[in-house]
């Protein structure tokens, strides 16, 4: 299984360094037309790339995060989940969080479909 998984590691391998190089176009372009995206920041959903773009815009002029995929395991329906580690500072360089996260991301044709933020459990399986 882990060859089968290799290509959308990749895909999210990629998304994560757009996203913290805050190349939001490279980052869009991993993503299908109906993305739906977590409003981590302010709760709720953006629905498709222009709203995600516009969360993100938001989002960077008041927050500087960083998000590194630290582990991926592949889960049943083209899900994976990614274990991050999140660094949140303010404008000024102040860490306001630093934490491990999961991303549970569904690939639909190759593309992030859907991104949802949850707990990473603590006994992990072993990658």
């Amino acid at each position: 299984m882990p060859d089968q998984a290799a290509p959308e590691i990749e895909l999210l391998r990629a998304a994560y360094a757009a996203f913290n190089a805050r190349d939001i176009d490279a980052a869009l372009a991993l993503m299908t037309s109906d993305v739906v995206w977590p409003k981590a920041f302010k709760g709720g959903f953006a629905r498709g790339p222009e709203e995600v773009r516009a969360y993100w815009t938001e989002q960077w002029s008041e927050i500087n995060p960083h998000v590194e995929p630290v582990a991926f395991h592949p889960e049943d329906a083209g899900q994976i989940l990614v274990k991050v580690h999140q660094v949140v500072r303010d404008l000024v360089g102040a860490v306001l969080a630093d934490e491990h996260v999961g991303h549970r991301f569904t690939i639909e044709h190759g593309l992030i479909q859907a991104m949802e933020v949850c707990p990473f459990p603590s006994s992990e399986p072993s990658a």
